[in-house]
């Protein structure tokens, strides 16, 4: 199953309210629904925005009363909008633990959490729970309809990019390995970890300069793994291009084919200069009589 699937409506409710607000909420094709992602969109962006003042000190102190209240009054906000989508759907769990059930209660949790920590002790622990609250704008993704593109294309290559980094894991931990024997704790490299820590600086082509080989070998061994890095960088690159290419040449050809259903055998999907049923030959109905 893939996943960011929209969620099933409850088949006793197909009729009442439920259905209703399920497809302003979920759908995309109307009037009010295109007016009620418009309204969140506008919220997650101004909500965000008070976060991000919030933590300027001067605006803090100055504006804190307004903020706050700012603050909690888009939390109630987003509370409705998480309660009111697992209202309206068959199976609530299963939008709880979807990626933008997560997000959806990754952008309200912190501010009900601040309310059990109290004291001037927890004041760090607040400010970093609010800091969290810039989840909301992972939400602008579900109203950008390429944005669906781009996950179904990261899907699909989910296995190939797994493999990768699976490879370069090993890497890691032989190059870190390596370098540990090589150099040892006098150059700086105390133990595996933080030799495969600078294994993946040396990779990434970074270089902090924090550990630095000292020994010929150690030396000839780090130019290999920077020659590496620069595959390495290219390779998820290409893997994820080449299924973005194929999403898309896929959804053009989908947006190509004629709805047109085979009168005889009802199969739908046809190419639009089509004349007979591609399944059973039968001749379809005329474009132009729809």
């Amino acid at each position: 199953m893939r996943p960011f699937s929209a969620p099933q409506l409850n088949p006793a409710t197909e009729t009442g309210w439920r259905r209703r607000w399920f497809d302003i909420i979920y759908r995309h094709d109307s009037r009010p629904s295109r007016n009620f992602d418009l309204l969140l969109v506008y919220a997650i962006i101004a909500s965000v925005l008070v976060v991000m003042f919030d933590s300027v000190q001067r605006f803090h102190i100055a504006h804190a009363d307004w903020l706050y209240v700012l603050e909690w009054g888009f939390t109630i906000l987003f509370t409705a909008e998480y309660v009111l989508r697992l209202a309206v759907v068959k199976r609530p769990l299963r939008y709880a633990v979807s990626i933008w059930g997560i997000i959806d209660l990754a952008s309200i949790l912190p501010t009900y959490l601040s309310l059990f920590i109290p004291g001037a002790q927890s004041l760090l622990v607040v400010r970093a729970l609010r800091i969290l609250r810039v989840f909301r704008i992972l939400k602008l993704t579900r109203y950008i309809e390429e944005s669906g593109v781009l996950m179904q294309s990261l899907w699909r290559s989910r296995r190939k990019i797994l493999l990768f980094l699976f490879t370069v894991v090993t890497i890691t931990i032989i190059a870190g390995t390596l370098m540990y024997v090589i150099e040892g704790p006098n150059h700086g490299f105390t133990s595996i970890p933080s030799s495969m820590y600078w294994a993946v600086v040396t990779m990434a082509t970074v270089g902090f300069g924090d550990i630095v080989p000292q020994t010929v070998l150690g030396r000839f061994v780090t130019s290999v793994l920077i020659l590496i890095g620069y595959s390495i960088i290219a390779v998820p690159t290409g893997i994820y291009t080449a299924e973005l290419a194929s999403t898309m040449r896929d959804a053009e050809l989908a947006a190509r084919r004629d709805a047109r259903g085979c009168p005889h055998c009802g199969l739908e999907g046809h190419e639009p200069d089509a004349r007979h049923c591609r399944k059973c030959g039968g001749p379809l109905p005329d474009t132009f009589s729809h």
